[in-house]
């Protein structure tokens, strides 16, 4: 009895301690992912603003819960021209529920969708990894950012770029050769895009 209770006693912290990073981890751990390689795997490129995001089921599979997204376009880098753009994201964090998966009416952002799925789902390239922030500073200039601050966006990409003898502009180049983590101007970082989505 005593070793019984002894033994539930010592387990019980190691079960909470083990327990502790799947609630602390928003969304799912994905394997990183450079700029490269989301223009090639997306199906579309979008910058544009949320104008609704709203939680629901999935209209056939109700059990799953689900985000519709509609976002006004500014400018499609690849895919389909569009004024409007709404697709729908399976979600499974209760947070996401909670706030929409962060997705927030007027937020301006630069998203690389995978192909719609045949349940009409779809999501950003890596996750975290195909969503950036966009925003300005006081003059208005903007920039970029990803859910992990751009960390390893451009990790293998020069080299993959010269093996597949990627014609770059000098501007491209340059921002391709960036390795430390921070926000990039999205004017340089859309002509990056449009210049590695077109040689794909």
């Amino acid at each position: 009895m005593i070793q019984s209770r002894w033994l539930r006693s010592a387990i019980f912290p190691v079960i909470l301690f083990l327990a502790v990073p799947v609630f602390s981890q928003r969304g799912a751990i994905t394997a990183p992912v450079s700029l490269d390689q989301m223009s090639r795997r997306a199906d579309r490129i979008v910058h544009g603003s949320v104008i609704s995001a709203r939680v629901e089921p999935h209209p056939q599979l109700t059990n799953l819960s689900t985000i519709v997204i509609t976002m006004q376009v500014q400018d499609m880098l690849k895919g389909k021209a569009a004024t409007t753009l709404t697709f729908r994201q399976f979600i499974w964090d209760l947070r996401d529920k909670q706030d929409a998966a962060r997705y927030l009416k007027g937020q301006e952002l630069l998203l690389f969708l995978n192909p719609v799925s045949e349940y009409g789902l779809t999501s950003p390239v890596g996750l975290e990894q195909g969503r950036f922030r966009i925003t300005r500073d006081r003059t208005g200039k903007a920039y970029a950012a990803n859910g992990r601050d751009n960390a390893g966006l451009f990790s293998g990409t020069q080299q993959r770029a010269r093996a597949q003898h990627m014609k770059l502009s000098v501007k491209a180049a340059t921002v391709v050769q960036q390795t430390n983590p921070g926000p990039i101007p999205l004017d340089d970082m859309k002509q990056t895009i449009r210049e590695l989505a077109r040689t794909q």
